[in-house]
């Protein structure tokens, strides 16, 4: 299979595009980004200088995805999801000058193989997302999300646990520091920690 590049596309000649690969109307892929191979970048994508991203993650319209994110395999970025690298931006400096490359500290954001972002949500940087986790449409991550887990909310809270086929988790068995639960769909157990499973709201 070949990359499939729209006319409309910008991409660097020193970025890493893997086979099978699709990148749509108006993106920008930056020097040095690594993209894996069948993904797929939705209309208006934008991908940052060295941004690493895994085989089959698609990235919805209008998402950017800024230096210091990485994107492990099977990830789903929703439509305008925001990500950030900055935890103290500024514009100008305290003395009004305008800051340069220099002038900031790079916060980095991992998203774990698997893991699922809803529609306009909001990212914050320097946290991790475990894999297999769902983050709600609209929602505020402000801490890191564990395996497994299903955020929302503003900030998001863990409201459960996820199978990876998408479906809500349930509890069958509690031992000294898991808990066991199952899908009732597939009917695949997971281990979850009993203390991450006890921050359900």
């Amino acid at each position: 299979m070949s990359v499939r590049i729209h006319s409309t596309a910008e991409v660097s000649e020193k970025a890493e595009i893997g086979e099978g690969t699709s990148i749509w109307h108006h993106c920008q892929v930056r020097p040095g980004v690594r993209i894996g191979s069948d993904c797929i970048l939705g209309k208006g994508v934008y991908v940052d200088a060295d941004v690493s991203i895994g085989n089959n993650v698609k990235i919805q319209n209008y998402v950017s995805v800024y230096h210091g994110v990485t994107l492990e395999d099977g990830v789903f970025v929703g439509p305008h999801v925001c990500f950030t690298n900055d935890m103290r931006p500024r514009a100008i400096n305290p003395d009004g000058s305008l800051k340069s490359a220099d002038d900031w500290v790079l916060s980095k954001t991992l998203i774990r193989k698997g893991a699922a972002l809803g529609a306009n949500s909001t990212i914050r940087c320097g946290i991790t997302i475990g894999e297999w986790a769902m983050v709600g449409s609209g929602s505020v991550v402000t801490k890191d999300v564990p395996a497994y887990g299903l955020v929302f909310g503003n900030p998001a809270r863990i409201r459960g646990f996820v199978c990876p086929c998408g479906d809500e988790l349930k509890q069958v068995k509690s031992q000294d520091d898991t808990v066991i639960a199952k899908c009732p769909s597939c009917g695949l157990e997971i281990t979850i920690s009993k203390k991450d499973w006890e921050k359900i709201k």
